[in-house]
């Protein structure tokens, strides 16, 4: 079994000096966010997930889910987690505090997630689910329905789901056929099928709310005509409380690759006279909502990516710390762990640099949330949340590949003892691989990142974050032990930028060709963006130790970590730039008749 310790200093040392905890606290409605209350919350919630988690995540892999009828079982434990989970208040700690939640920002709960993900991710998304649906009700669902249903969704007495895939239609939600059909008693009847539905049905809570994407009778076709409904498992009795059984039941569970603790579930709506539901918003604007869930939903899987491979990164590094084996072949000795032969070393430093640049990154980003959401300076807010716009395919692709990729090096540390499952890394690798898919695949967020962010608006945010960057390393250039951070970010700016002058000189013509390298895109932003965090982590560790505040040899190893992000994972921009211009074109040119 695999032990899992919450990266408390890295966490803290971010949230402090790099994202803007201090800047957010000062917003209104976040002023609880006080420096003792913050730390106190990261201290219960890192022994919350060493205690009560992460000893649960290896028997959810072994037991898994099971369907019995038309009930889900899932793992031993999974009921008396929960229970304590949500005593705690844990689920609504930046859902807001009039409907039962804590309303505190989400750069203070972004880090608490991350340890919930690392010590067990497949519980984790359960409560991760309510999180979405809440911020969706909140700005969509009618001043009647919210006080009926989001207090108990803020709390986890009631399970959440969100309701977007179909047999026919995977990522395609213009091909979705569920039909909502009105109801003489005001509501509306649903009939149809959703698949690879999370947590769609168990017993861990009295009722499970739906919401889902369905068509009304005049609705106009493509994603334009999908109108959003919430749809309980059990219809409510006069006085808020569960009654009969909806129409909507689970007809089968996967047998998935990882996750196995999450039931994934196709349900079944309107088998018999339709499952009832209320209309949440206007009618066919369903999708402009699904997306608030979604985005929110996107995050939290970039930050299952920083998760994961944290996890990973801690095994392979007790690993590597406690086996002995061959001869070292820089000093002939033997007898020492194998953390000492440098292509161990490389993977582990390389892994570590990756998950400060990727936690430094998201941290960022849950501010610029916090700031677009709270900042009483409208130009200031909208500047963040347009940050937030360019940058989420960024936080959800390239945040998730690198997660995997982190896993995999894990087991590469453990060499053949990675590959059996008992020693507990296999599932690592095996539950991360789902995260670069659902919520939209790599490629998704690509094209998103290409066509909606950067070509719609001819490069305007992205140019703006450019030069952001820009000043950082110059800021960071005036220190002269730090000038070859400072070099190397230059470098790469200037090939993000000649990049994204291509890309947008580049008439409708080319389109196919910029779309075969969008992927390439969304790795060489990522791949800028890692660099900017760790550059300002280096320069903030470098002002800690003139001041002589700190711990210097922790101060140090991040100012080395930045160092060897830029010597070793920096020149991949580069690489992804030429993928980017030339890629693209021989894909374009191949014709698919020669696969």
């Amino acid at each position: 079994m695999i032990d899992y310790h919450a990266p408390l200093r890295d966490m803290q040392f971010i949230l402090d000096e790099l994202a803007g905890l201090p800047d957010v606290a000062a917003l209104p409605a976040c002023e609880e966010a006080s420096p003792d209350l913050v730390a106190a919350i990261l201290e219960e919630a890192g022994k919350f997930a060493t205690g009560v988690l992460a000893p649960t995540n290896r028997q959810g892999d072994l037991e898994g889910c099971r369907l019995e009828g038309e009930r889900v079982i899932v793992p031993e434990g999974w009921q008396a987690a929960y229970d304590q989970f949500c005593e705690s208040g844990w689920l609504g700690l930046s859902l807001p505090e009039e409907f039962g939640g804590q309303g505190l920002p989400k750069l203070v709960s972004t880090p608490v997630w991350e340890m919930w993900f690392s010590s067990n991710m497949a519980f984790t998304m359960l409560p991760q689910l309510n999180v979405g649906q809440a911020e969706a009700l909140l700005i969509a669902a009618s001043e009647d329905q919210k006080p009926t249903w989001l207090e108990k969704i803020v709390s986890g007495e009631w399970a959440a789901t969100m309701n977007l895939t179909e047999p026919q239609a995977g990522s395609d939600l213009a091909a979705t056929r569920m039909r909502a059909e009105p109801d003489p008693g005001g509501d509306y009847r649903l009939f149809g099928q959703k698949i690879y539905i999370s947590y769609g049905e168990h017993e861990l809570t009295p009722n499970i709310v739906h919401l889902v994407l369905a068509r009304l009778p005049d609705a106009p076709e493509g994603v334009k005509g999908l109108s959003l409904f919430l749809v309980p498992k059990y219809r409510l009795e006069a006085d808020g409380t569960p009654g009969e059984k909806n129409d909507v039941r689970c007809i089968s569970i996967e047998h998935k690759m990882g996750i196995h603790g999450s039931p994934t579930c196709t349900l079944s709506f309107g088998d018999n006279d339709g499952a009832v539901g209320q209309l949440v918003g206007e009618p066919h604007q369903g999708l402009k909502t699904m997306f608030i869930m979604m985005n929110e939903a996107r995050f939290g899987v970039g930050v299952q990516g920083l998760a994961l491979g944290e996890r990973a990164y801690q095994a392979a590094l007790e690993h590597a710390r406690e086996r002995v084996q061959g001869r070292n072949v820089v000093s002939g000795e033997t007898g020492l762990p194998i953390l000492h032969h440098p292509d161990v070393k490389r993977m582990l430093v390389g892994m570590r640099a990756r998950l400060l640049a990727m936690r430094t990154f998201l941290y960022t980003a849950a501010g610029w949330f916090d700031l677009a959401r709270h900042h009483p300076d409208a130009e200031v807010a909208d500047r963040h949340r347009r940050y937030v716009d360019l940058l989420m395919p960024v936080a959800k692709g390239w945040c998730t590949e690198i997660g995997n990729d982190l896993c995999d090096e894990a087991i590469q540390v453990f060499g053949g003892m990675g590959f059996v499952e008992e020693t507990g890394v296999a599932q690592l690798f095996r539950d991360a691989r789902i995260i670069t898919i659902y919520e939209g695949t790599t490629g998704i967020q690509a094209n998103d990142l290409l066509g909606r962010k950067i070509l719609r608006e001819n490069g305007e945010t992205l140019r703006e974050l450019i030069d952001d960057i820009r000043a950082c390393a110059r800021s960071v250039g005036k220190d002269d032990r730090l000038t070859e951070l400072a070099t190397s970010l230059d470098e790469m700016l200037d090939t993000l930028a000649a990049t994204a002058d291509w890309l947008l000189a580049q008439g409708k013509e080319r389109t196919a060709a910029l779309y075969g390298g969008a992927v390439p895109l969304l790795h060489l932003l990522g791949t800028v963006c890692g660099g900017w965090q760790l550059a300002r982590a280096a320069q903030a560790a470098q002002r800690q130790l003139d001041a002589d505040e700190g711990d210097a040899d922790y101060l140090a190893g991040i100012i080395d970590l930045a160092r060897f992000y830029m010597a070793s994972v920096a020149p991949e921009a580069a690489s992804h730039a030429r993928a980017v211009r030339d890629g693209g074109n021989v894909l374009a040119q191949f014709p698919e008749t020669r696969l």
